[in-house]
């Protein structure tokens, strides 16, 4: 396969037979390739559909070709858009100054004309480059912040994450005046079971109850992450406390049933649950981050040996 035929290109030239040169120099090269007229056509185009590559005039009728670098790089910040394009200038002027004049715009290289087909190529094929290098950049990016907000034991979202996505859950269940139920997991006596048994078999106890809470959650909707060394939070969206309470208890006999194995030795512990249930209002600005854990983090305590599950329902 072509690389050429995964990038596009857009030549923004109100000269029509210089449009028509580049485009079928490019399409030779396999690119798919859109024309502008004059640099507000072309604006408009890139605002529909992202392009790889830019080839644009300078002198353009409506908007220069510098003032079209400067508008998609503005729109690039503002809209923090996903992968980079590349911009060629293309223009009769060939002095220093107008060379920093439009790489101070936002080109990133300048082609004099008459364009030599060679020196196009050899321009088309450092912006593949370029872009390239760009996405695998992009690409750690996102892993870095991916994995900025995953606990690294359970592979479950961890506390920063959990902040963030709670505070835009209950401004969302203010909004549309819709239920929101915390659920925090706790275990009874766990400090006294890691004393006893060790860090290790404490672990896959944390491990195996985070792959259980994934697994019982509904996907894309409920959250999970682990949020004090061995404490795991729910966050349930859409969910009243009797919900959310039906869902423990559903929990509970999954949780309690699993049994850690460890050097031909096998552990169980109790799991206890908290949940704090709220019914948003549009007018309610009291409902924080904080008070949505303080009353699940009382609930918790409240929830006995007996029964596990213990609710509030946020007024």
């Amino acid at each position: 396969m072509n690389p050429a035929a995964s990038y596009s290109v857009l030549v923004a030239d109100d000269n029509a037979l210089i449009r028509n040169i580049l485009t079928d120099l490019l399409k030779a090269m396999g690119f798919a390739v859109t024309e502008a007229e004059d640099g507000q056509e072309a604006l408009q185009l890139y605002r529909a559909n992202r392009f790889h590559i830019i080839i644009t005039d300078w002198v353009m009728p409506n908007m220069t070709g510098l003032e079209l670098c400067e508008a998609v790089r503005a729109d690039t910040a503002r809209l923090a858009a996903t992968g980079y394009t590349y911009i060629i200038m293309l223009t009769s002027q060939d002095s220093k100054n107008d060379l920093i004049a439009a790489l101070t715009a936002g080109a990133d290289e300048y082609l004099t004309k008459p364009v030599h087909k060679p020196e196009l190529q050899a321009r088309i094929r450092t912006a593949m480059r370029i872009i390239e290098l760009e996405g695998i950049r992009e690409a750690h990016v996102q892993q870095l912040q991916t994995a900025s907000l995953i606990d690294v034991l359970t592979c479950v979202h961890n506390r920063k994450f959990m902040e963030e996505r709670l505070l835009m859950e209950i401004k969302r269940a203010n909004r549309y005046q819709r239920p929101l139920s915390v659920m925090v997991v706790g275990f009874h006596q766990l400090e006294a079971f890691r004393k006893g048994h060790g860090i290790f078999v404490t672990e896959k106890l944390l491990q195996a109850t985070a792959s259980v809470l994934k697994d019982s959650v509904r996907q894309e909707i409920d959250w999970v992450a682990r949020w004090y060394d061995y404490q795991f939070m729910v966050l349930l969206p859409e969910t009243d406390v009797e919900g959310a309470s039906t869902m423990a208890k559903r929990l509970k006999l999954r949780l309690n049933q699993q049994v850690i194995e460890f050097n031909d030795q096998q552990f169980k512990v109790v799991s206890l649950f908290g949940i704090v249930g709220y019914n948003g209002q549009q007018d309610r600005q009291d409902v924080s981050v904080e008070v949505m854990v303080e009353l699940a983090q009382k609930a918790l305590e409240n929830a006995g040996t007996d029964t596990q599950v213990a609710g509030i329902k946020l007024n």
